[in-house]
């Protein structure tokens, strides 16, 4: 049993003052007599003064502290290996109490808390927020947070990259939200900012140059290794993890940011300033609004421009993806121009390709007229390409492929008569065909016509025909009229 230091003490006084006897003590205080006996030992023993015992250890102090101060983080077990070549006999656990006690403490540092002026800095940074599953594989999830270092007014986006492009498309963003900017961006050292440094000599990256040239903002640099120099988006950063990604489910780039803008209204804005407590931060960002340098008409581009080759297939790589151009610029060079919704090829100043930009990986993004033109100027491609639609649409088709190589049939025959069903019946169909067509030990594509013929008729759908006319028949509208007159009985002559 435990008791506190107020009743230790009166224990003491009723026995050494009152001369109460140790029974009556445990009694009136309501605590065990062994309770009683270990304070009142304890007292005594508290009163003798002894010597310290000596410890293995003290023919080595002398030894260990002026180790430890040329080598202040060397580990007790390293000086155990050494003072054990010199005759130490102890263990390592009284070593570890004596390392402890007389380790040299390392100096704090001493910080100075100074406040930037009104619309003098804008803090930059960003932080690693997990992964999102994207079609073909997982990407890392970053967030590009912007802090006006006075008033703690933030603009935040989640990024798939960090490359100079996906830096440009953010900060002109950011420009745009706060309608204005500040004479300073501060970052950190990545190369995405500067290529090369020695101490104040500094080479900035000429992309990140263009937009601040552009806007009128000075890039400033952190100390290396001090990131208290950008305490304020630091904390940003912090307060982002603890709020707003913990506990929260992300499923795509443009959810993740319609969440973050709403968050960055709604909670970000509305939290107390932490210098003027009285104040909101959109309350004191509407003050520094005031402040910041006004935006050009028009806002520097922020597309990636770059040359780009086309391969014998008619794509261009472009990350891990390849998107298609007409076939007559295959192995030629086009010019990409890239932003992160939409990706164009041009020749000259001629879009000869537009896409959709795709987060994916290893994807391939096909424009159907382009598949046409080579289609066109070649036929030979028509049951390669059957076959690739046969194993991107229909589920389950790579095995009947299998069945028909180990028994010797004509695969390009198959992928013929197979992808005719495709049309007639479209995809969903024919993939149920291809399932009970497997699952009875069968191949032939006649067995695949007849089980889409038997869910047809189940579902009670029309016969599919594709009707092909011929380049002699006449393109005319034909009017319908009423049928019904031919019913009427002819009038007597």
């Amino acid at each position: 049993m435990t008791v506190d230091l107020c009743t230790e003490h009166e224990i003491r006084r009723l026995h050494d003052v009152e001369k109460w006897k140790r029974g009556t003590i445990a009694a009136e205080l309501g605590v065990h007599p062994d309770v009683v006996d270990r304070v009142l030992d304890r007292g005594a023993d508290r009163a003798l003064v002894t010597a310290p015992r000596p410890s293995l250890v003290d023919p080595y102090g002398a030894f260990i502290d002026e180790t430890l101060k040329a080598h202040p983080r060397l580990r007790a077990t390293r000086l155990f290996d050494m003072i054990r070549l010199r005759g130490y006999e102890g263990g390592i656990a009284i070593l570890r109490r004596h390392v402890a006690e007389v380790r040299p403490v390392p100096r704090g540092e001493v910080y100075l808390w100074t406040e930037r002026l009104i619309g003098e800095q804008a803090q930059v940074d960003w932080a690693h927020v997990g992964s999102l599953a994207v079609t073909g594989g997982t990407r890392p999830l970053w967030v590009f947070v912007m802090v006006l270092a006075y008033s703690r007014a933030m603009w935040a986006e989640l990024v798939f990259d960090l490359t100079v492009e996906s830096l440009r498309r953010s900060l002109v963003r950011a420009a745009r939200f706060f309608e204005g900017v500040t004479r300073q961006w501060l970052f950190d050292n990545p190369k995405t900012v500067v290529l090369a440094r020695h101490g104040d000599a500094v080479r900035y990256h000429p992309g990140l140059l263009e937009i601040a040239g552009a806007l009128r903002v000075q890039p400033r640099l952190c100390r290396p290794r001090r990131p208290t120099d950008k305490g304020g988006v630091e904390r940003a950063n912090r307060f982002l993890h603890d709020r707003f990604f913990a506990a929260r489910t992300i499923t795509s780039l443009d959810d993740g940011n319609r969440q973050l803008l709403d968050f960055i209204r709604d909670i970000a804005d509305v939290r107390p300033h932490p210098r003027f407590r009285d104040r909101t931060v959109a309350e004191v960002f509407a003050e520094e609004k005031e402040r910041l340098l006004a935006l050009p008409v028009v806002l520097p581009e922020t597309d990636l421009v770059a040359p780009a080759n086309v391969d014998t297939t008619a794509f261009v790589r472009f990350g891990t993806n390849l998107y298609s151009v007409p076939p007559r610029y295959a192995r030629s060079t086009v010019t990409l121009v890239a932003s992160d919704r939409e990706v164009r090829l041009l020749d000259g100043s001629d879009v000869v390709a537009r896409h959709e930009r795709s987060s994916g990986k290893h994807q391939r993004i096909e424009d159907p007229e382009h598949r046409r033109e080579l289609l066109e100027q070649k036929r030979a491609a028509r049951i390669p390409k059957m076959r690739d639609r046969l194993l991107a649409q229909v589920a389950g088709i790579d095995a009947l492929y299998t069945r028909w190589v180990d028994l010797g049939r004509n695969v390009g025959l198959m992928t013929a008569r197979t992808g005719k069903l495709l049309d007639l019946y479209g995809a969903e169909v024919l993939a149920q065909a291809v399932a009970a067509v497997l699952a009875r030990g069968l191949h032939d594509p006649g067995a695949l016509a007849l089980r889409c013929e038997e869910a047809r008729r189940a579902a009670d759908r029309p016969v599919p025909v594709v009707l092909e006319l011929g380049p002699h028949v006449p393109d005319s509208e034909v009017i319908p009229h009423n049928l019904g007159q031919y019913d009427r009985p002819r009038s007597a002559p």
